[in-house]
């Protein structure tokens, strides 16, 4: 595995972005979970929703409004299985932090459980959620709706959210199957790193209102924004590679976001008023917890779901490919190899870190200076 970029280590890291939220108004527990969500983004090497989305999706938010930094839970309403949660445009991360303690807790007393979150604000990776249910031996399952940036098979306009559909199921192994992806070939977090790289996106992964393929990622950013280019869903154009599947799931993922919390959904998550104005993203997220020892037990649960996973990466390997991966094995491999060097970060968002290091005036020195 190869590296060019300069390193931070991740102490470093974490006590500079919880200091830099702190500075822009985040209570200091709530930017201990706020940190250490991003980060775990890096440490997986889901290089979009970690430290490169920290000052455009979080901090930059703060600053317009459209995210408050001190985060009012209203638990909507409970059942000894459920809970509805109101964010009141808080720190998503914030609420799926306590919403996921409450279903575990609930999960472990009852064999399942399920939650809602409306009115909330981009939570991270969705892997994080999942992965605290596995973490106590649990099937964790999420999901979210976004800003409109995915189109309806045959249809050019951007309508839902990427929309992730994330699954962590606990193992034997050192790692849990956790398959954590967008909805979408590619996401839009995605297209926020190759523009900040200065990368090209992917032919036929974004689609113009004209129906041609677009690759400028800038330009990309700036059509999701005024509606004039939308992206694919997984299996990509029409029907002939079966994009009528990633468009199916992306519609199931807005449906249970909206309607079991109660919340807004498509258009209304775009975050610009009718005049152009900056709003509130009032997103929604909904969460699923199942305890094994309900049905089977948790040891047999770990051991089947580890025998799968065994039986899968052993299984015949195409011509040429060394390995055949489960969900979560690249992501754990990445994690040995950056756990004692620090985490990545590019030109961009060593920018964005001096630039807010400066604006608050943190007493913080970082390795590439």
């Amino acid at each position: 595995m190869q590296e060019t970029r300069p390193f931070v280590p991740w102490d470093l890291m974490n006590r500079f972005m919880i200091d830099a939220f702190k500075g822009y108004g985040v209570p200091e527990k709530d930017a201990v979970i706020c940190a250490d969500v991003l980060l775990e983004s890096d440490r997986r090497g889901i290089e979009s929703h970690g430290c490169n989305r920290f000052k455009p999706i979080y901090i930059d938010r703060i600053k317009k409004g459209t995210l408050l930094p001190v985060t009012e839970l209203e638990i909507v309403k409970e059942t000894p299985t459920t809970v509805v949660m109101d964010a009141h445009d808080g720190m998503g991360m914030v609420a799926s932090h306590r919403m996921m303690k409450m279903l575990i807790e609930k999960a472990k007393q009852y064999g399942m459980a399920g939650g809602a979150i409306r009115n909330s604000t981009h939570y991270g990776i969705a892997g994080y959620w999942t992965t605290m249910a596995s973490k106590e031996g649990l099937v964790g399952i999420t999901g979210t709706n976004a800003r409109p940036s995915i189109a309806p098979t045959f249809g050019v306009e951007n309508m839902m959210g990427t929309n992730p559909l994330t699954f962590s199921l606990p193992t034997d192994e050192e790692f849990p199957f956790c398959l954590d992806c967008a909805t979408s070939i590619v996401q839009r977090g995605r297209v926020e790193y190759y523009a900040r790289e200065g990368k090209p996106t992917p032919a036929g992964t974004v689609i113009s209102d004209t129906g041609e393929a677009l690759t400028d990622s800038a330009e990309i950013l700036e059509r999701l924004v005024d509606g004039t280019a939308a992206l694919t869903p997984l299996g990509g154009i029409g029907e002939e590679l079966a994009g009528y599947k990633g468009y199916g799931y992306a519609a199931v993922v807005e449906i249970l976001s909206a309607a079991l919390s109660g919340g807004e959904f498509m258009k209304a998550l775009s975050g610009v008023s009718g005049d152009g104005k900056p709003q509130m993203y009032h997103l929604g997220h909904f969460f699923f917890v199942v305890d094994p020892d309900a049905f089977v037990g948790r040891e047999v649960f770990r051991k089947t779901a580890g025998d799968i996973c065994r039986a899968l990466r052993a299984s015949k390997k195409a011509p040429g490919e060394s390995r055949i991966y489960t969900a979560g094995e690249k992501e754990y491999d990445i994690w040995q190899f950056r756990k004692d060097r620090g985490v990545p970060v590019g030109e961009g968002v060593r920018k964005d870190i001096l630039a807010i290091r400066d604006e608050l005036g943190l007493p913080y020195h970082f390795p590439f200076e």
